[in-house]
């Protein structure tokens, strides 16, 4: 029964997982607007969802690292997240003198269209509990 739950639900569930780590890497494009040849990063959101979703369904659960001294499973660099998606270097739009690549205008936008991606996932997986409860409750 846990299983066709997790099955019904692992699509929304890997969906919220990275676009959460995309806002992550956003807000750190932002954050580093004004720091001399820092490279703009992102990931392509379409493949690495494909990719959870398909390793999700065949690979077992990797425990979570809850401090700076925990190793992340697998190990990781700064060319990737911690399920191994890779980070690519966002192409320049306007090249700075300073080597910076970061064009406040795309990030943002890229930042709030993330968010908003977000709020209809959560939104998604709300409609689908609701759902499941409906059912439970119908059916007694």
């Amino acid at each position: 029964m846990v299983g066709k739950l997790d099955d019904y639900l692992r699509f929304n569930e890997a969906a919220l997982s990275l676009r959460s780590q995309r806002q992550t890497v956003l807000a750190s494009n932002i954050a580093n607007a004004d720091t001399p040849n820092y490279k703009a990063r992102d990931f392509d959101f379409s493949s690495a969802l494909q990719a959870a979703v398909e390793k999700a369904g065949n690979a077992p659960q990797t425990l979570a690292t809850t401090a700076s001294k925990h190793y992340p499973t697998p190990q990781q660099d700064a060319g990737t997240l911690a399920d191994g998606t890779p980070l690519l270097y966002r192409g320049v739009v306007q090249g700075a003198v300073d080597g910076n690549t970061v064009d406040m205008d795309v990030e943002q936008n890229q930042f709030a269209d993330n968010a908003i991606r977000y709020e209809t996932g959560i939104t998604a997986i709300n409609a689908q509990i609701k759902a499941m409860m409906a059912a439970i409750t119908s059916g007694s």
